[in-house]
């Protein structure tokens, strides 16, 4: 029997251990799903009523699911184990996995943040952390909007690792008839898409709360796309993710949804909120507004240009009115959208001219 252990009980993790249990049973293999959770009443309830109401309302968890508020016991014997925590918290909890970790147990990261301190990726975190090797780390990330895959409406989504073995073997626990995983190597590439669309989905929220219209939206979204490539590149990510699913699929899912927590602060920034009050209206973390900061400062290290996300960064440590934000969330020097294209086509003008003196 395979025994997976999900850490962390909230939408995301509750969810995903749901996606793992309806998908043994769809593969027909004997597979245990324990769930940890930090309070000893939501295990309770997970274990013996089969929901967890505080995240997923009434929505029905298959009876393999059981939960724990012992976070050593959820690891012990576990093959695989997925990480579903705040990515400012990861570390701390990373101490108690590594003492009931399995040898060659694979650890894979739902995580869509950016350590701050460190600039480190959750992936980064983790095997400094674990000392694993990457055959041994795995993501998954894409357009996942908890509560969508709980109700059981069809998404697809990414699982990365830069072995091609360890991610297939990822996506076959997690596949099913409402949840459809691809695989990717381009770990670097997945994990970036996932950590700037939290920030640029906060732009969009942003523009909602200023009433601010489509138009406003849709170019925040697309040049966001282009800040968000050209930080991935620098640090070793593949051009061809951001036009997948976890890239241009994640995005345009977090900045459309009313469901992402990261469009819902930004739209509450945008009505004049600061980032303290936002964020004690909020019943989970949104993100963007921890990861933000360590976003620029990588970009930064990096020198990548990246003004949407400095624009929200400004906005979220009080150094910007939110009132002035929309002049600057597209503000870089006139220039052609594509600069390498734009040269090419020069190029090729200025041959196709000498040919004709």
């Amino acid at each position: 029997m395979t025994r997976i252990a999900v850490l962390g009980a909230g939408s995301w993790g509750t969810t995903f251990a749901k996606v793992l249990a309806d998908a043994a049973l769809t593969n027909t293999e004997a597979t245990e799903v324990v769930l940890w959770a930090r309070r000893a009443e939501v295990a309770e309830e997970i274990t013996s009523r089969h929901t967890n109401s505080t995240y997923l309302g009434e929505i029905a968890l298959p009876e393999t699911i059981t939960a724990t508020s012992d976070l050593s016991a959820a690891v012990h014997g576990a093959e695989i184990v997925v990480l579903a925590l705040p990515a400012q918290s990861l570390r701390s909890h990373l101490d108690q996995v590594k003492g009931a970790l399995a040898p060659e147990a694979v650890v894979v990261s739902l995580i869509k943040g950016l350590e701050r301190g460190t600039d480190m990726r959750m992936s980064e975190v983790i095997a400094e952390e674990l000392g694993l090797p990457d055959d041994q780390i795995a993501v998954v990330s894409g357009p996942n909007l908890a509560m969508e895959i709980a109700r059981e409406e069809p998404t697809a989504s990414v699982v990365a690792c830069r072995d091609v073995a360890v991610a297939e073997r990822i996506a076959t626990a997690c596949n099913n008839h409402y949840f459809r995983p691809y695989t990717n190597t381009d770990v670097t590439g997945v994990e970036i898409a996932g950590i700037v669309k939290n920030v640029i989905a906060l732009a969009v929220g942003i523009c909602d709360g200023q009433q601010l219209g489509d138009n406003s939206k849709a170019s925040v979204i697309t040049r966001g796309l282009a800040e968000t490539t050209r930080l991935a590149l620098k640090l070793g990510g593949r051009l061809e993710t951001f036009s997948g699913l976890a890239g241009l699929g994640d995005l345009v899912a977090t900045c459309a949804s009313p469901l992402s927590r990261n469009r819902s602060a930004g739209r509450l920034l945008g009505e004049g909120l600061s980032a303290d009050e936002v964020t004690q209206q909020l019943t989970q973390t949104a993100e963007g507004m921890k990861s933000g900061a360590a976003v620029l400062e990588l970009a930064r290290t990096h020198e990548v240009e990246m003004p949407i996300c400095e624009a929200v960064v400004a906005v979220l440590e009080g150094k910007l009115s939110v009132d002035n934000i929309a002049s600057l969330l597209l503000a870089r020097d006139l220039k052609a959208e594509h600069p390498k294209a734009a040269a090419t086509d020069a190029a090729a003008a200025a041959a196709h001219a000498a040919e004709g003196k």
